[in-house]
């Protein structure tokens, strides 16, 4: 932004210190001279009683006085207050050049302002804190960027090499290829529909609504029901009325993605997958809990990151897009709430969302809530 240009910081605060001690020393000297005009005689006498002096005399012989001390007074303001402001101004120079280097784009230098805490140094901390948050938005940005444009690729490649197999074999039986470009369209359709879903979550441009959660999770478990029967693995859904504020529709999202790993990511037979809703004090809580492979706590760190599918627990007839819990993650946090991942001891995966509860259906110590049990 171009600005007219003006007085430094610096400079305002030694004029500011320079005019502070000349008003001091001004209201000094009119106390002075007061007392001379109010509190002394026109003349008085001397200690010896020998003759008189005169009130005026005595002010004429101050005046020179009291201009060489004002004087002195301005120039030891200006050039103390010039150094005073220097030295207190020196922490915010160095916030200025880190924020220089920051708008030039880069956002791996931090001010580090050394000493106890004050004002300045409270504003540097938070301005380090800030560049570290954007260096890992950026990064991750950047990450999902890359890994988006490696996952649309891959299915317009395979696309490309079907065409270009349709076209150079024409004798050959088109119902394979239309099958197999079938399968890839769709999947690139998914993605993209995960991408778009992910960024609408990122951008947080829903309307809320009372909700409750358990309703979602009922919901979810009989749109699932039939996928669960595929894979041979049983659905229990328990829970609360566990009302929120947001989207139906991206919470029901939420819910799903998450019964749809249960359920893909589960044992070959016999496999089990809990739904619960629960009810704290501003909290609601929906667990989702399914058996499955030993997980390690490194794995499953990382599996909320987008396009991480973690190799232990890729099923070779769902892989998936990779966005299911990063998918999950995103909704989570726009709901204001956290999400939490942790292996079962058993096998299997423990995810947990806490969101705020709605203000309105907070659960009172006296009444206990009625609960649903369901098999599927």
């Amino acid at each position: 932004m171009d600005r007219a240009p003006g007085l430094s910081v610096r400079l305002k605060l030694t004029l500011s210190y320079a005019g502070f001690i000349m008003l001091v020393g001004a209201l000094l000297f009119a106390a002075v001279c007061v007392f001379y005009l109010w509190y002394l005689p026109d003349g008085f006498i001397t200690t010896n009683g020998n003759f008189w002096i005169h009130r005026s005399v005595l002010l004429r012989a101050f005046a020179p006085f009291v201009t060489i001390v004002m004087a002195f007074l301005l120039a030891f303001g200006l050039l103390g207050g010039w150094l005073l402001a220097g030295w207190m101004l020196t922490p915010l120079t160095r916030i200025t050049a880190a924020t220089r280097i920051a708008a030039n784009g880069s956002l791996s230098h931090r001010i580090r302002l050394p000493g106890r805490s004050d004002e300045f140094r409270e504003l540097a901390d938070a301005f380090d804190t800030m560049l570290e948050r954007l260096a890992a938005h950026v990064a991750e940005e950047q990450r999902f960027a890359a890994n988006a444009s490696h996952e649309l690729r891959t299915p317009l490649a395979i696309t490309r090499t079907l065409l270009d197999v349709a076209r150079t074999d024409r004798g050959r039986d088109t119902g394979e290829l239309v099958d197999r470009l079938h399968a890839v369209n769709t999947r690139a359709i998914d993605l993209t529909e995960a991408l778009l879903l992910l960024s609408r979550a990122d951008q947080r441009s829903f309307t809320r609504e009372h909700v409750d959660l358990s309703l979602i999770a009922e919901e979810a478990t009989e749109t699932l029901l039939s996928l669960a029967e595929k894979h041979g693995v049983t659905l229990e859904t328990s829970g609360e009325m566990s009302r929120t504020v947001g989207s139906h529709a991206l919470l029901l999202q939420l819910t799903m993605n998450l019964v749809h790993n249960a359920i893909v990511h589960n044992l070959p037979e016999h496999g089990i997958a809990w739904v619960t809703t629960s009810v704290y004090p501003n909290t609601v809580v929906l667990t989702v809990e399914s058996t499955g492979d030993l997980l390690t706590p490194g794995l499953v760190a990382t599996l909320a990151e987008p396009f991480q599918r973690g190799s232990e627990r890729v099923r070779t007839h769902h892989a998936g897009v990779g966005l299911g819990l990063a998918i999950v993650d995103s909704i989570t946090q726009a709901h204001g709430g956290t999400l939490a991942l942790t292996p079962r001891p058993g096998g299997g995966l423990r995810v947990t969302v806490r969101l705020p509860a709605s203000a309105d259906v907070l659960p009172t110590a006296d009444i206990g809530p009625a609960a649903r049990w369901f098999r599927w």
